[in-house]
């Protein structure tokens, strides 16, 4: 059988820690000076392509594709993770005033952002989260790495499309939003065109902001509980004769969901549990509002990873940040006092990051191992990545233990963290919930008619949340070209179209990441 290379021999696991460390420093810098999380995992497999190039013999292991994915799965995980998942709920408290509740904040990010790459590791290639998804970062990466090894025609597809997608980038296109619509659902992606094209032309069109009426917050809020309800129907409906043959084509059963599910559910009420009494929260709220919060904060960390998991694979955006605000209205309104509020707001945040990174992470793997070809090889595949991811974390959390003192002191906080902390301040009127509920219910018509498989409220409700008509525009150029394409070439042309989009995403990042250092520079 063939061997997967090991996350812990010492040659992979030397570079593999540098990359986190690199990758934790850069996530963190552009963060507090951008408001960005920049995209790295392609930056780390060009790392280990150029390392491999080294004319000396030990490093020539480098060129397993197996070894440059461990490495870019640490660069991203390391990235995502102290930024996101770490770095972001830890600035709430310190933009509340109350500093002696950040290293608590801190330990319950970890053990959330641990819990939450864990989900996905769990859930990838079931049917929730199939491996065959978009997750349209993880192919840019897989193509990328391929390219670099075999070279040939996809290399030069590549290339015109990476040439493309700096070009477009330079320009002001979003070839993010270009390139997934070559590969995406049709239809889910529609409705995100359509819902950022709204959202952007809603203020000059209609004198209206959308997102100052939560509007989008409302929209989300309907789509996202119809999605829960599908994630459980999808889970636990009777097998019919007709499904067997489906679940056969996933490692991951209709067992292994539930299990998954009700383990993660568990978790974080464990974690939230572990905040609530480090904090000193339980002297604030009677037993009965205590209660009430953990179960609040339990099911939206739970509903804020898989709306941002799903939005990640069909899209490649995630508004882990606007979904994360929403939860924090809804707990404005339902009453809880204001350092409840706080860490609810840094506890559901530090989900959903960690978890779509993972799930790109695992989509680049599954390609490079053969897309599941080898289930032995796969599965151990997945394991190495998940050891790797996990080193990867332990790096985050040291480089923010040991770093955040010094952006705090200089005033350089995540831009949403103030966002955060105004909405706990300034509070919500009673308007608010009814425009919450009104919006609710064609958001959850419209999830409810698109059904499981294309997320249409939810995509909607993202593109709403984004407010990117640039974005919009791009998306719904990509998906009219593709439609032509397909019926002037026919299906002989998909192969191709995927591997100049993962060229025009990888543009798109390997542009946005440097010209991000730059601007902070």
């Amino acid at each position: 059988m063939k061997k997967h290379p090991k996350a812990l021999e010492p040659f992979t696991l030397f570079l593999t820690v540098v990359t986190a460390v690199l990758g934790a420093i850069i996530g963190m810098q552009i963060l507090v000076t951008l408001g960005i999380t920049p995209t790295t995992s392609i930056i780390g497999a060009l790392i280990a392509v150029v390392v491999s190039r080294i004319p000396i013999q030990i490093f020539k292991k480098y060129r397993s594709v197996h070894r440059q994915n461990l490495i870019q799965t640490s660069i991203s995980s390391a990235t995502f993770g102290a930024a996101n998942s770490l770095l972001i709920p830890i600035g709430i408290p310190f933009l509340m005033g109350k500093t002696e509740l950040i290293l608590p904040m801190l330990i319950g990010a970890t053990l959330a952002m641990f819990v939450d790459a864990m989900m996905l590791y769990k859930l990838f290639d079931s049917k929730i989260f199939p491996a065959s998804g978009t997750w349209p970062l993880g192919v840019a990466t897989a193509e990328s790495i391929v390219a670099g090894d075999q070279g040939g025609k996809r290399a030069g597809l590549l290339g015109v499309g990476v040439t493309g997608g700096l070009l477009g980038s330079f320009l002001g296109v979003p070839m993010s939003a270009f390139g997934v619509a070559f590969i995406g659902n049709i239809w889910a992606l529609t409705m995100f065109g359509v819902g950022m094209l709204v959202s952007g032309y809603s203020t000059p069109l209609f004198g209206i902001d959308l997102n100052e009426l939560y509007i989008p917050h409302g929209f989300m809020i309907g789509a996202g509980v119809v999605a829960f309800i599908q994630v459980f129907r999808v889970i636990f409906k009777k097998k019919e004769t007709s499904g067997e043959n489906e679940e056969a084509t996933t490692t991951k059963s209709d067992q292994d969901m539930s299990r998954t599910l009700k383990f993660g559910f568990l978790a974080y009420l464990i974690v939230i549990l572990i905040i609530s009494v480090i904090s000193g929260l339980i002297t604030h709220m009677s037993l009965g509002m205590f209660i009430a919060y953990l179960l609040f904060a339990t099911l939206a960390a739970f509903a804020h990873e898989l709306i941002v998991g799903i939005a990640a694979m069909h899209s490649g955006w995630f508004p882990a940040f606007a979904v994360a605000l929403i939860t924090l209205v809804v707990g404005v309104l339902i009453g809880f006092p204001p350092l409840a509020l706080g860490l609810l707001a840094g506890f559901s945040a530090s989900t959903g990051a960690a978890f779509a990174d993972m799930g790109y992470d695992l989509k680049t793997g599954y390609q490079l191992r053969g897309n599941g070809k080898d289930p032995k090889f796969e599965l151990e595949g997945r394991k190495q990545q998940l050891i790797t991811g996990m080193i990867a974390f332990g790096v985050a959390v040291l480089a923010v233990l040991f770093t955040y003192q010094g952006f705090f002191a200089q005033g350089l906080v995540p831009p949403v963290d103030k966002v955060y902390v105004a909405t706990i301040d300034a509070g919500v009127s009673g308007n608010t919930a009814w425009t919450l509920l009104m919006w609710a219910i064609p958001g959850a018509l419209l999830q409810w008619i698109g059904g499981p498989g294309r997320q249409l409220g939810v995509l909607f409700a993202t593109g709403l949340l984004l407010v990117n008509p640039a974005a919009g525009w791009a998306v719904l150029a990509g998906i009219l070209i593709r439609f032509i394409v397909l019926k002037w070439k026919g299906k002989k042309a998909e192969s191709s179209m995927s591997v100049m989009a993962a060229g025009f995403i990888a543009g798109d990042a390997l542009y946005s990441f440097f010209s991000s250092l730059f601007k902070m520079k």
